[in-house]
């Protein structure tokens, strides 16, 4: 009598466990609160690090004006396009609106707080889309490669070279990008509403402008995008600096940092709009 034995594999049992479909999670690769709490609190640490060790950025002067260069040239025309096209709608929107009113002359009311209100926020998605998630894809590379390992063997200072010079870099090319930024808005909504639409004479945009528009408004709204900016490089340099898991990890740690950016610039932005614009008695928001 003779027994048959049957050779074929179990593959159920012999592959071992399947990744799940929905393994990153789900909004923006966070499977629960938890994990969303403790990456805020690393970012909290991970900031106050970097402020300690920003002194030792004297010593990459050089790359400081490389990553400059780079987001001047990767990214501002990108945020200016978009900036100047929120510009045109607030132009639009103004001139369709106030002349059903028979107010057409008041368009510039419309330019001059959208401008200086909106404008960080449209900065902030821009920087979190273009350069946030460009930083944790590069440092993420770098980490999974074990590029930035080799840099701690070396005896260079990781964080300081990779992390603080990319802040700084920030704050050094802020100002002009942001400035820049609004005075096209400004210009382009005084093109629409006095050459295209011809809603009000140039006399009559510029005198309704500047009675909403001081230059402690400008200051502000730069204040305001200078800690958006900040904040969102930050974050992008927290999620790649501390990528793992290989490819697939550097995509989660991607999604997670344009999760929190735009967590970042809404709440931000409500926040800012309240404080510095809200009590305006010359075009208050506050209710």
């Amino acid at each position: 009598m003779t027994t048959t034995h049957d050779t074929t594999p179990n593959t159920d049992e012999d592959e071992g466990p399947q990744p799940s479909v929905n393994s990153a999670g789900g909004m923006g690769g966070y499977s629960d609160g938890s994990s969303l709490l403790s990456d805020l609190g690393g970012i909290a640490l991970f900031g106050i690090q970097i402020v300690k060790s920003m002194p030792d950025v004297r010593h990459y002067g050089t790359e400081v004006l490389r990553q400059a260069g780079i987001i001047i040239l990767k990214s501002t025309f990108i945020i200016w396009f978009m900036m100047c096209m929120l510009a045109a709608e607030i132009a639009l929107e103004a001139h369709y609106l106030l002349a059903q009113l028979g107010a057409g002359g008041y368009t510039a009311v419309f330019s001059a707080t959208g401008d200086y209100t909106v404008a960080p926020e449209m900065w902030g998605w821009i920087l979190s889309a273009k350069v946030a998630c460009g930083l944790v894809a590069e440092l993420g590379s770098m980490r999974i490669s074990e590029e930035i390992d080799a840099l701690d063997v070396m005896g260079l200072d990781s964080r300081a070279y990779l992390v603080n010079t990319r802040v700084l870099a920030m704050v050094i090319v802020t100002p002009f990008m942001f400035v820049t930024g609004t005075g096209l808005m400004y210009i382009l909504g005084y093109y629409m509403n006095v050459h295209l639409f011809h809603s009000v004479s140039a006399g009559g945009y510029l005198s309704v402008f500047w009675s909403f528009t001081t230059q402690q408004d400008l200051l502000l709204s730069l204040l305001q995008g200078t800690i958006m900016g900040l904040l969102i490089v930050l974050v992008g340099c927290y999620y790649g600096f501390n990528a793992s898991g290989g490819p697939v990890g550097v995509g989660k740690a991607t999604a997670k940092s344009m999760v929190i950016n735009l967590v970042i610039v809404s709440v931000l932005g409500a926040v800012f709009q309240q404080l510095f614009f809200g009590a305006l008695s010359r075009a208050p928001i506050s209710f």
